[in-house]
């Protein structure tokens, strides 16, 4: 990691980025407040790296220790922020609501929760397009079908778009219909799918294993980070543990523990959390006291007729008291709810 020193000018970072891919490695720029660093990705070789501060405008050298050097709090001080055209903005002092089916399996009923989440104030609109489920019998989504009517809808409600992609092959068709790009849980680890979604122009959201320590999720960031896309919030859903009566253990503890390590923006989903509605409550207003910068919430219209995790989805009158709760909840640590 090169520190530029306070007075280095634009030509001073060009020279030090111009050696730095000399010497065969790949410079990754973050300009802060009042300094500007630069990440050096690559492997480790013989190179003398710290003889690079003696090139006009670098004020030290430093090596990471950790193996996201890109996702570390070290490289990139400040919280990160991501920011969308019409104002919208993941990370800083807005908490992002997120909300609307799990699946979208129709127009009537993404228009109904559409517009039941946007009365309530939500500015990004969830749906699954493509549904990766345990069962292969299991609803598996409409595709590029689905993909259109959650633009349609959207735009016609002046919502963003965050969907599901299961594919390094679909990265470029989900990334034409949606503003965010969300892999799942069961692809943290999807290596192809991760370069993929490091090539393409569109914010990603990646959720936490099922089964991944901290920094097994860190590491998985790093694989879009290093691939040059720097848009990347981190979403914790909850880990398997020994206890059966909820679906999944949200770690609440992995929330100051990211803060700590990193500065990507984090976002909690409590649906698939809880696995069950009257849970999600609950961990939604823990996650917003813990630091959380977004939620993720599956709402359905009627939960009892839903092709795709009905049980833990919010009717929309349970979403609609969880906005005012969550709101309060936000004034309350000095944030609010978005």
């Amino acid at each position: 990691m090169i520190v530029m020193a306070a007075h280095a000018t634009p030509s001073d970072l060009k020279a030090v980025v111009a050696r730095i891919r000399l010497l065969g490695f790949t410079p990754h720029v973050s300009h802060g407040r009042e300094r500007t660093i630069v990440g050096v990705v690559g492997h480790e070789t013989d190179s003398d790296l710290e003889a690079l501060v003696a090139l006009t405008g670098v004020e030290r050298v430093v090596r990471v220790l950790n193996d996201y050097p890109l996702a570390s709090r070290d490289f990139h001080p400040a919280d990160r922020v991501i920011e969308f055209a019409n104002g919208v903005r993941l990370g800083g002092p807005e908490v992002l609501m997120m909300a609307g089916p799990c699946a979208v399996e129709g127009r009537e009923q993404l228009e109904e929760a559409a517009t039941a989440v946007a009365s309530a104030g939500v500015r990004v609109l969830r749906g699954g397009a493509f549904k990766p489920r345990t069962s292969p019998y299991s609803f598996q989504g409409l595709g590029e079908e689905g993909l259109r009517m959650l633009r349609s809808v959207a735009d016609g409600l002046g919502l963003l778009v965050i969907t599901e992609v299961v594919a390094g092959e679909d990265v470029d068709l989900v990334a034409r219909y949606a503003d965010l790009l969300q892999v799942g849980a069961r692809n943290m680890q999807n290596y192809r799918l991760l370069q993929a979604c490091g090539a393409v122009d569109r914010p990603v959201v990646l959720k936490r294993g099922l089964s991944a320590t901290v920094d097994e999720l860190l590491q998985a960031a790093e694989y879009i980070l290093a691939g040059g896309n720097q848009q990347v919030a981190l979403c914790e859903r909850g880990i398997r543990s020994f206890e059966p009566s909820i679906r999944f253990s949200l770690d609440i503890t992995s929330l100051p523990v990211l803060k700590r390590l990193t500065s990507l923006p984090i976002v909690v989903d409590p649906s698939h959390a809880a696995g069950r509605s009257e849970y999600v409550p609950a961990i939604a207003r823990a996650a917003v006291a813990a630091g959380a910068d977004g939620l993720l919430v599956e709402v359905h219209p009627r939960p009892s007729e839903a092709l795709s995790d009905g049980a833990q989805s919010l009717d929309l009158n349970a979403f609609s008291a969880l906005m005012v709760e969550v709101g309060k909840i936000a004034e309350a640590v000095g944030r609010r709810a978005a």
